[in-house]
């Protein structure tokens, strides 16, 4: 059963920068080790799906940072070793990648499996928001990219897995939310819970959260 699930933003700019936002993830994470888990899985997106063991390594050199997370050869995707650096020498008892683009149906699926890991489960979810946000932005920027966005934000601070349920894969994709299928995994893993949003912010048009779901 879920006892508690953090979402935060699998960006390497959280690394050297964005201490605040680097903050709040911290802090999230630290409540998922507080709710005393029996099992602690990370979850984020991928090209493509992928299970790893807890104490595979991630690198960020190819972001141009010397950093590496976990032991062994790197082998994480980046939102699996932002998720693996942000927890330190508290390994994970496994890392799960869900495709980009896959189908919702797959994604509740995935996490519905991944809420019957164990009698206490804990998730923290490797997630981001619209990249459309601004000019400057990676994607092109949208106008209905914010309120997209807000909505997203709203979900986690509610801790309502309906909303994340219905994201719409194409409209996701459209406006550049990478995170969408890892937040629909959380959706299919969710019971009742009390939400709280850390942190929101957009730097160069990305919209990243640092939540709480216990």
């Amino acid at each position: 059963m879920l006892v508690a699930a953090a979402v935060c933003p699998p960006t390497p700019l959280i690394v050297p920068a964005l201490r605040d936002l680097r903050s709040a993830c911290h802090t999230a994470v630290d409540a998922l080790h507080e709710a005393r888990p029996d099992v602690l899985i990370v979850v984020g997106g991928a090209e493509t799906p992928g299970t790893y063991g807890g104490e595979s390594a991630g690198t960020l050199r190819p972001w141009g940072l010397d950093v590496t997370a976990g032991h062994g050869e790197p082998v994480l995707p980046l939102s699996l070793t932002i998720g693996r650096w942000l927890l330190g020498d508290r390994a994970p008892n496994g890392l799960r990648s869900v495709a980009f683009d896959a189908p919702s149906g797959e994604c509740l699926a995935m996490g519905a499996e991944l809420g019957e890991a164990g009698e206490r489960v804990a998730l923290l979810v490797m997630a981001d928001g619209s990249a459309c946000l601004s000019p400057g932005a990676p994607g092109r920027y949208d106008e209905s990219a914010k309120p997209y966005n807000t909505m997203i934000a709203n979900a986690i601070a509610d801790a309502d897995p309906a909303v994340l349920a219905a994201l719409d894969p194409a409209e996701a994709d459209t406006l550049w939310v990478n995170g969408r299928a890892a937040l629909q995994v959380l959706a299919g893993a969710a019971g009742p819970k009390s939400g709280r949003l850390l942190m929101e912010a957009a730097p160069y048009g990305v919209g990243y959260f640092a939540g709480l779901w216990a």
